[in-house]
């Protein structure tokens, strides 16, 4: 499986606003390694970075985009889905038994949700309010977001193992509009399933975040 090693930082010292700009990024890994295997039209830049200070995962999106579509009908979960956004999907195990999903655009709203295999979603669930912060900031020709989780809630969702492991789905849907008017997504992902059609809701999709220097804090 493809892995990401999340760089260890002093706890308490970065504070996300959106803009991916406290120094402290500079010390994460770089991932520019996304495609879209299903269509053949380029792919603009996307930028993940993630770091932990061992309370706290912090994820960042940076995208190239200049011609942002943003569903403003309201701010339900529906309008999240119906616009640009980048998504991070986190497992137990292959299982998918279940997963949970974050998908976020570029107002910083989300649509997040406990799924199991075959699709089955339950959109009434949120992950806890306490235990997640999310910031996001627009530019003229980008947009980027900026995500806290706790390491408790990770570990209560049976995210993260005794060594650090987190299995994740790196993800990014693009919505361009077609001739006929309607806007269609493009979908862009880390690592290839492998489908024929595109799909990030299967076992194959997800790769390895390595927390640095893991320690477990939770009472077993």
């Amino acid at each position: 499986m493809k892995t990401y090693k999340v760089n260890l930082i002093d706890s308490n010292l970065i504070e996300i606003n959106g803009k991916v700009n406290h120094h402290l990024w500079e010390k994460a890994v770089s991932l520019k390694d996304f495609s879209s295997p299903w269509q053949s039209e380029t792919i603009e830049n996307i930028e993940f970075r993630a770091l932990h200070d061992g309370k706290n995962l912090f994820v960042s999106y940076k995208v190239d985009d200049s011609s942002l579509h943003i569903d403003r009908t309201d701010s339900t979960k529906k309008s999240v889905d119906n616009s640009d956004r980048v998504e991070l999907f986190l497992r137990s195990d292959n299982r998918l038994d279940p997963y949970y999903c974050l998908e976020i655009d570029p107002l910083a709203r989300v649509q997040d949700f406990k799924a199991r295999p075959n699709r089955e979603f339950d959109y009434l669930w949120d992950w806890p309010e306490k235990d997640i912060a999310i910031k996001s900031h627009i530019t003229s020709t980008s947009f980027s977001v900026e995500i806290a989780i706790s390491i408790d809630s990770l570990e209560r969702f049976n995210l993260i193992r005794n060594d650090g492991h987190i299995e994740a789905g790196i993800f990014r849907a693009k919505y361009n509009q077609h001739e006929n008017g309607r806007f269609e997504p493009t979908w862009i992902t880390w690592v290839d399933p492998q489908t024929e059609t595109p799909n990030f809701h299967t076992a194959s999709a997800f790769g390895i975040l390595k927390l640095e220097d893991f320690k477990v804090s939770k009472t077993v």
